[in-house]
């Protein structure tokens, strides 16, 4: 018997004890785990048939869909390595991940299909393009190519723990992305973790709200499948149609990033909708606030946790749910909880260090870098040893975020390292003038950057966007914040704009937003 830890072995038990129960819907698609496990055996059979060997790699560029979910089995299973690639990317990036991955095959959407054309000349090394709408000129048809190929499948007997599985790349925000390698192993402990964690049962009733391509999203895949829960497809985010299927199909759990509750909870008419199903949703990708929490709960109806994770931790790390002998705390303390990154899953040690990679005190006041070691930190950088070794040291994965662990081992991310911003000499934490500023009523969205200063040689800039019918000016955006934080915190000036960049789960892209302001400059630092 193959007691290999790989995440095979949840498809095969979700046939074996939940095969009568309609596992996957999709729009008008509704699919038994018999079913769901039979297409992912076609799937690999098809691939096999391609000439799509061990250890090449399958990209997929597409929305959230039934054939995606069938690639997280179809494609591993056979020992390949799936690759889903970011839609929001430019053609140069997904070039560029097409040929250093060394992909060999293309799945995509009908309506990623110029871009695809694009990139025909210059990605060499895929063989096989697969259209996942009929009426591609040219490229086969993915149903097609399912209707040819056998339902029984038997992965390869000789798949080891540590085969290579899948593999994300990060965004490039001063390269190349990165590609993250995660293994058999990886993805089989992470599961465990995290259903384990956060008590996944056969009664959840998922709604994929997040990318399956995007560190929020992919890890659903094993855990919802592994305990025999439903897998509820969303093409893309909309607030209509996510309130629509809440109601209609009786979701108990999803995940957003802080945008999206944002627009839940200015919906016109959220407050129709039966939202009784949902036990809670888990907030992440982005800092949140405790106002937020409290929002979603009051007029939502639910509870909303903060989690945290990365795309190199496969990527649950923590989540805040309220322990037992705390939950006796007021709303205020409980909304403030809840609102953090939270404390480890189980198999996950946490810790914070100085710039000497020596531990920082878990006194809720001291600042250092998030380290981590867990069986689902990756394996490393796709062909990059120096980087790898670099964020690998001394054992611990450096995650490049700066926070504090209080006495209960709660932790709160007060930045990316390069969020910090440095005015005159002073370390300034982007997220704490953010949640100051969220703390308006008037606020739909904001983001603080760092912009050049002459003097301080970089102050805190708010680049804000009002709810609709709302009105505020920057004196008064100033004098809210300036009752609120310090005087060298208080935001040098304030930008309104219709709306904020943003990227696949609708994270707002801090990146694209300094250019303008750094423009000139020969780095993005003064």
């Amino acid at each position: 018997m193959n007691l290999t830890l790989t995440p095979i072995r949840f498809l095969d038990r979700a046939r074996r004890l939940f095969g009568n129960k309609v596992g996957i819907v999709d729009g008008d698609v509704r699919m038994t785990y018999s079913e769901y496990a039979g297409r992912c055996n076609r799937l690999s059979n098809a691939l096999t048939a391609l000439g799509v060997g061990r250890g090449q790699c399958v990209a997929w560029l597409g929305y959230n869909s039934h054939e995606l979910l069938e690639a997280y089995y179809g494609v591993v299973q056979m020992g390949a390595v799936l690759l889903p690639l970011n839609i929001r990317l430019t053609p140069q990036e997904l070039t560029y991940i097409l040929n250093d991955s060394e992909s060999v095959a293309l799945f995509y959407n009908r309506d990623f299909a110029p871009l695809v054309e694009a990139l025909r000349p210059h990605v060499e090394g895929v063989r096989h393009f697969v259209a996942l709408e009929a009426g591609a000129e040219g490229d086969p048809y993915y149903e097609d190519l399912l209707s040819a190929a056998g339902a029984d499948f038997t992965p390869p007997a000789d798949i080891k723990d540590d085969d290579l599985a899948e593999l994300f790349y990060t965004s490039g925000t001063t390269a190349n992305p990165k590609g993250v390698m995660m293994t058999h192993r990886n993805l089989y402990l992470h599961a465990l973790q995290v259903m384990a964690g956060s008590a996944i049962k056969d009664t959840h009733v998922q709604l994929h709200t997040i990318p399956l391509f995007h560190v929020n999203g992919w890890g659903t895949p094993h855990t919802i499948t592994g305990s025999g829960a439903r897998h509820i497809i969303v093409r893309k985010f909309d607030p209509t149609e996510v309130l629509d299927i809440i109601q209609r199909e009786r979701v108990t759990h999803f995940s957003m990033v802080p945008t999206m509750a944002v627009a839940l909870l200015n919906h016109p008419k959220v407050a129709e909708y039966d939202l009784s199903s949902v036990e809670f949703v888990g907030i992440g990708g982005a800092a949140s606030h405790a106002g937020l929490m409290r929002s979603i709960e009051e007029k939502l109806g639910f509870r909303a946790y903060g989690g945290y994770g990365l795309t190199e931790t496969t990527p649950v790390l923590t989540f805040s749910y309220i322990k037992e002998h705390l939950s006796g705390s007021d709303d205020d303390e409980r909304y403030r909880r809840q609102a953090m990154a939270g404390y480890p899953m189980p198999g996950v040690t946490l810790d914070i260090f100085d710039a000497n990679d020596q531990p920082v005190a878990h006194d809720g006041v001291s600042v250092g870098e998030v380290v981590v070691r867990a069986d689902n930190v990756m394996a490393g950088y796709w062909k990059q040893p120096e980087d790898t070794a670099h964020v690998m040291r001394g054992g611990w994965f450096h995650t490049g975020d700066m926070a504090v662990i209080d006495e209960e081992g709660y932790v709160l991310i007060v930045d990316r390292k390069k969020d910090i911003i440095i005015s005159g000499g002073e370390n300034i934490a982007s997220i704490e003038i953010e949640t100051a500023v969220y703390a308006h009523p008037a606020v739909l969205e904001c983001a603080v950057i760092a912009i050049p200063d002459e003097k301080w040689g970089e102050v805190p800039k708010a680049l804000v966007v009002l709810k609709p019918g709302q009105s505020l000016t920057a004196e008064e955006l100033v004098a809210h914040c300036r009752a609120k934080l310090p005087g060298f915190k208080v935001p040098k000036s304030v930008e309104f704009f219709d709306s904020l960049p943003k990227g696949g789960t609708g994270k707002i892209l801090k990146k694209e937003l300094r250019e303008k302001y750094w423009e000139g400059y020969e780095k993005r630092v003064h």
